[in-house]
């Protein structure tokens, strides 16, 4: 994509002319973005006063499918520009979006608060006894009165003012944190000086380290960049402990250090605009009012999904830390367990229990084999879905591949977008996000992104995951599956626009066929022999599946019940000194452990913070009850067949959001989901 300042045309004005409307990367400019975002909102304004003032009668088809149909030009820039803030951003994109955050919040404000709209979409709920409409437009209909109704359509004037500016404060405050976020995770690499220090790193990832810190100036050293989470991967491999410790430190520092990306003034003030946004809205708190329109319903059902799992994560943590510790004092260490030493035991109790290392499993996971012989291949068994690259497609930046889709009987079902690797300008983590939504009413079928964040292997290496990297690619893929394979009229239900304790479901649930038999057998091939895995091998995989589970599901919790506590302030609540509250919400549930920590602290949880999950990150435990008890239906109906395959689409993947989450799942379930499969599968049972 060019950074050139310049442009002739606005290339978002139409839809693009490339296939499937995927955007022509080829003219657009950055300097395109912020007045084509203008200009959509302009247009997108213009066709809502058209609807609000419409002299007619409120109908339907003139007020609520004429929404549907609006905004598209915003929309279309949107996608890209906020998909690249996400994958490929630089200090002009950075600059855009905190000038346009405030002004879009602004946008969606005018529009949830115009009375004559809401006066007809009202109009319209009120009459739909006698409408005459299918199942999706009554659900659709019920959707838009309740989006602006949380909006604040029903306050005074006075309160929708006061609204308007904690909203827009609130804009401002979530893309700051963002933007310091990305600068801390690359502020908190760390230089290493010393080559003998990497001792227990392979080979790959030192000439990598050694890569990174000469891109930075520091030839003869080397680099190790952080991901968002807590722990960091290469704890595990290090000997140096001084190392480790340093390493550790780096990480659960960031957003603390008093510099200018300090997160901690940003997240009180957060949390308290939230609060106060939601004592506005007729809600005790933030949590209250987000998890209203989930399938939680409420916290207190959140807090006792979580609560109920910490007695059996905290018994099975403290027994694993015991083992850590045994491991240290027969190697005559003369020291006691600190979190940064929990991976590195963790990985030699892991030897010695299941005589597994990452480093024997590795070569058998190469990223190619992974994508076309496992996420592709299962794809295919289930959905008979199959796949084929388009280089005549333009990506945003080299090395992003573009495959195109096609269903059962051939013909074209979307297209995927893979951006694979790390980098300094794209955020942690993995995703999925799209370019353009499938709907029939716009004639759109879906084009979607797959963010992962593999570290590049030096020039000429095969890029080798760990398991929880393939896992990983699968779960996304999960999400991509549920934006391919949807089958929606409107755009508000397409794909994965449904509750967010339900949109880790399908996710969650791809992450099965990782291990599935005739799966892993066809993918887990030696990168340099193409020798399958051994069956002693894979076994030792599947007997260690339950390891180190009390200390994974403990760090969740501890993050999960952080997030509720934050949210669960009142709105008179003064604002909070971050790292004392932290310590507090953690001790409250009997998680403040010195030896785990959140899988997330306060000052870069990203999900909560910048990523639309307030009161939210719940959710991933909420779906995994989901997808284990679905899980145990495919098992209990013959597996990994075709027609199990056809029901889970037609029952949950092709219908988006378009009925209620709990409806959809007992549509493909016959009954509700049952904890105890997850149970089993976490080793708590």
């Amino acid at each position: 994509m060019s950074t050139t300042d310049t442009t002739t045309a606005n290339p978002f004005s139409e839809a693009s002319t490339l296939y499937l409307h995927a955007p022509d990367f080829t003219v657009i400019r950055t300097a395109d973005f912020e007045p084509a975002m203008e200009e959509g909102m302009r247009k997108h304004l213009a066709e809502i006063r058209a609807i609000a003032d419409n002299p007619e009668p409120a109908t339907f088809a003139n007020t609520i499918e004429a929404m549907e149909k609006s905004g598209q030009e915003l929309s279309r820039v949107s996608k890209v520009f906020f998909n690249l803030i996400a994958s490929n951003t630089n200090d002009t994109l950075d600059a855009i979006n905190t000038r346009m955050a405030p002004r879009l919040s602004a946008h969606e404000d005018a529009i949830t608060m115009d009375p004559k709209l809401f006066a007809r979409i009202k109009a319209v709920y009120d009459g739909l006894a006698g409408a005459g409409l299918d199942s999706a437009s009554q659900y659709l209909v019920d959707r838009y009165y309740t989006r602006f109704v949380r909006a604040g359509a029903l306050l005074n004037a006075a309160d929708q003012a006061a609204l308007r500016k904690l909203n827009e404060e609130g804009s401002k405050l979530s893309t700051l944190f963002s933007n310091n976020l990305l600068k801390q995770v690359n502020k908190a690499a760390v230089l290493v000086e010393d080559r003998a220090q990497l001792d227990g790193m392979g080979e790959a990832d030192i000439q990598a380290a050694a890569d990174a810190a000469k891109a930075k100036g520091h030839a003869g050293k080397w680099l190790i960049a952080l991901q968002n989470t807590t722990m960091q991967p290469v704890l595990a491999s290090l000997k140096d402990r001084s190392l480790r410790e340093r390493i550790f430190k780096a990480s659960i520092s960031r957003g603390t250090l008093g510099d200018s990306s300090d997160q901690r003034a940003t997240v009180s003030r957060l949390a308290q605009l939230r609060a106060q946004k939601a004592k506005l809205l007729g809600y005790p708190n933030y949590a209250a009012y987000a998890l209203a329109d989930q399938m939680a319903k409420t916290p207190d059902a959140a807090v006792k999904l979580l609560t109920g799992m910490v007695p059996a994560a905290l018994r099975n943590v403290k027994a694993e830390a015991a083992k850590l510790q045994a491991v240290i004092d027969k190697e005559q260490g003369g020291f006691t367990l600190a979190p940064w030493d929990w991976d590195y035991y963790a990985e030699k109790v892991r030897k010695a229990e299941y005589d597994l290392d990452e480093g024997q499993i590795k070569p058998f996971f190469e990223l190619e084999r992974v994508l076309h012989d496992g996420v592709f291949f299962a794809a295919n068994k289930l959905y008979g879905l199959s796949f084929k690259e388009r280089s005549d497609l333009p990506a945003y930046r080299p090395g992003v591949r573009v495959f195109e889709v096609f269903g059962p009987d051939s013909a074209t079902v979307g297209l995927v977008y893979f951006d694979c690797y790390a980098r300094e300008n794209k955020q942690g983590g993995a995703w999925m996000d799209s370019f353009v939504d499938q709907s029939f009413l716009l004639d759109e079928k879906p084009v979607v992104t797959q963010n992962l964040n593999i570290t590049k292997p030096a020039e000429g290496q095969p890029t080798l995951l760990s398991f929880d990297e393939v896992t990983t690619a699968f779960h996304e893929f999960g999400h991509a599956l549920h934006g391919l394979l949807s089958r929606q009229k409107y755009p508000y239900f397409s794909g994965t626009n449904v509750p967010r304790d339900f949109v880790e479901f399908p996710s969650q649930f791809n992450e099965n066929w990782a291990m599935e038999p005739t799966v892993f057998a066809n993918y887990a091939k030696h990168w340099k022999t193409g020798g399958t895995m051994p069956a002693a091998l894979v076994e030792k995989i599947k007997k260690s599946s339950k390891f180190n589970q009390g200390f994974m599901t403990t760090e969740y919790l501890a993050a999960a019940l952080l997030d509720l506590q934050w949210h669960m302030l009142p709105a008179e609540a003064p604002q909070q000194d971050a790292e004392k509250f932290e310590k507090a919400a953690l001790a409250n549930y009997g998680l403040d452990l010195p030896m785990v920590l959140p899988r997330y602290r306060t000052c870069y949880f990203s999900h909560i913070w910048g990523g639309g999950y307030a009161a939210g990150y719940y959710a991933y435990m909420w779906s995994e009850v989901l997808e284990a008890d679905a899980f145990q239906w495919f098992k209990e109906h013959g597996g990994m067949t075709a027609a199990n395959g056809r029901h889970l689409e037609q029952t949950v993947l092709s219908v988006g959001g378009s009925k209620p989450a709990d409806e959809i799942y007992r549509d493909f379930r016959g009954r509700d989901a049952e904890v105890g499969p997850l149970l089993v599968k976490r080793g708590l049972k």
